[in-house]
């Protein structure tokens, strides 16, 4: 559905990321992970198309990327940068509005509103709908961004896929709403969206991902089912920490424990 082939992305002399091949595929949601320098905002602004490609190419619905007109993709494709911006006083219920902008036919109407009040519920953020957005935490302006490009994907389109692609979700939010961000994406994925995010913590990743991507030093180390590649050696070598999987009653994905190595 959403695929690059061969990427690769470099700035001056420093290569980012190379001969990355990888399949977003609709139904699922998956983890970006990697150690900080990897490669995985790079990668994520390929698929948004904030960058280009040094070489290779990037596909979506079997078009290439370049291809699709910006109110074609925004219909289809939703972005959740890492830090969002927004100076202007607007309440929280009319910047989750500024999702629905690429559907819109002239003026609001009833279903845009229903679907922005039902992004807010989903990430328990329906009492911050009055509020301007400036007022806010750093907390409840992730949630109020995350309602806002939940709604501008919430509905599949009638002629193709859709899309959903996180930089760092939870990134701000407390322990109590890191799952309500991850359990979005997943009812999200349920109703068909194929879904990007990348994460820091692998037990969140372990615990909502379907399939996880490994970057390491700008390759792609491992895909595929995130039990199948989120193993203690491969943990271990990438993220450089010992790592033990540990059993957790009533769950059939276990827990991953990580220690630091010893200084020599």
């Amino acid at each position: 559905m959403f695929t690059a082939r061969a990427l690769h992305f470099s700035r001056g002399p420093r290569k980012i990321l190379e001969a990355v091949t990888a399949e977003l595929r609709p139904g699922r949601v998956t983890a970006l992970l990697g150690p900080n320098g990897a490669g995985k905002s790079t990668l994520l602004k390929l698929f948004s198309g904030e960058l280009t490609p040094s070489e290779g190419a990037l596909e979506f619905a079997g078009r290439p990327l370049a291809q699709w007109t910006p109110r074609e993709i925004a219909r289809r494709r939703a972005v959740l940068p890492q830090e969002s911006h927004l100076a202007f006083a607007f309440p929280v219920r009319e910047v989750v509005m500024m999702g629905r902008f690429p559907h819109l036919r002239g003026s609001e109407s009833p279903r845009d509103w229903e679907i922005c009040d039902a992004a807010l519920a989903k990430v328990e953020a329906a009492h911050l709908a009055a509020r301007p957005y400036p007022s806010l935490s750093s907390g409840e302006k992730q949630r109020a961004q995350l309602a806002r490009v939940l709604a501008q994907v919430w509905e599949a389109p009638k002629d193709g896929p859709r899309c959903l692609l996180l930089d760092e979700p939870t990134s701000g939010l407390d322990l109590a709403h890191q799952p309500d961000a991850l359990r979005a994406a997943r009812d999200l994925a349920q109703n068909g969206a194929a879904v990007l995010t990348v994460l820091h913590d692998l037990n969140l990743a372990m615990t909502y991902a379907d399939d996880a991507w490994v970057l390491e030093n700008g390759k792609l180390a491992a895909a595929g089912p995130v039990e199948k590649v989120l193993d203690a050696k491969l943990i271990a070598r990438v993220f450089n920490v010992t790592a033990e999987l540990l059993p957790r009653p009533g769950e059939a994905r276990p827990a991953i424990l990580t220690h630091p190595r010893p200084r020599q």
